[in-house]
């Protein structure tokens, strides 16, 4: 939400720290899972309300200035993938079973589920929210319809209609984020490397490979001129700067 930073733990409960003052008795406890916390993320328009994924199958729906759940949503098994619609009116959770699911903040049960075909590591929106991307265990990138889940290029190689993916990985595609100017799309895997794309002929630009590890997060800088990133090797990674 802009002022607040929020955090989720191995001891089942959640943090929303202030910056500014970032002694552990200013933060916010937040409990409630029966198991660790994987993901965490705010609406990204409602300001207090803050969404959390846990081993336990339960996504929960917070309001940080009341300190409570307002809603939940069960049985979605071992979730550990979780990205906001841009309008916030909707958001994906993934799990180990690779089962997507389409939930809603105010609904008790999701509003569709869709199998994925193959391992699938992380989801993340374009900026319209018409987009979806999906990493996947096989190194691709798959470019999805929303809130429909189709491919949304197809080829067709012979007689045979098939999903266009972006394939700029040797091993497992572990994290993807769009550029806020949506010029590029940045993937990270498990190859120690980053492929950035150019989103309108969808063809790798360039790579990154200085990483020494799996690269597990990525995120742009407001203005897009930077990547953080987070490989495995590593808790103090700086900035990777580049020009577009």
């Amino acid at each position: 939400m802009g002022t607040l930073v929020a955090t989720g733990s191995s001891d089942k409960t959640l943090r929303v720290w202030n910056p500014e003052k970032p002694n552990v008795r200013f933060s916010t406890e937040l409990k409630g899972h029966s198991a660790a916390i994987e993901k965490v993320a705010f609406n990204p328009v409602k300001d207090a309300e803050l969404c959390s994924v846990s081993h336990d199958g339960v996504v929960k729906f917070w309001d940080v200035r009341s300190k409570t759940c307002v809603n939940e949503i069960k049985g979605l098994g071992d979730a550990f993938t979780l990205a906001w619609a841009p309008d916030g009116q909707s958001l994906v959770v993934g799990n180990k079973s690779d089962n997507i699911f389409v939930l809603s903040p105010t609904q008790s049960t999701p509003i569709a589920s869709y199998q994925q075909p193959s391992q699938t590591n992380q989801t993340a929106f374009c900026w319209s929210g018409e987009k979806i991307f999906l990493t996947t265990g096989e190194g691709q990138t798959r470019i999805l319809t929303y809130p429909g889940f189709q491919p949304l290029f197809q080829f067709n190689p012979g007689s045979e209609s098939k999903e266009f993916t972006l394939n700029g990985h040797t091993s497992s595609c572990l994290s993807v984020e769009m550029q806020p100017t949506a010029r590029h799309l940045a993937t990270g895997g498990s190859d120690s490397i980053i492929s950035l794309w150019d989103t309108t002929d969808w063809i790798c630009q360039r790579t990154i490979t200085s990483m020494v590890g799996p690269v597990r997060s990525i995120s742009f800088s407001f203005d897009g001129n930077f990547l953080a990133l987070d490989w495995i090797f590593g808790t103090s990674n700086p900035a990777i700067k580049y020009t577009c």
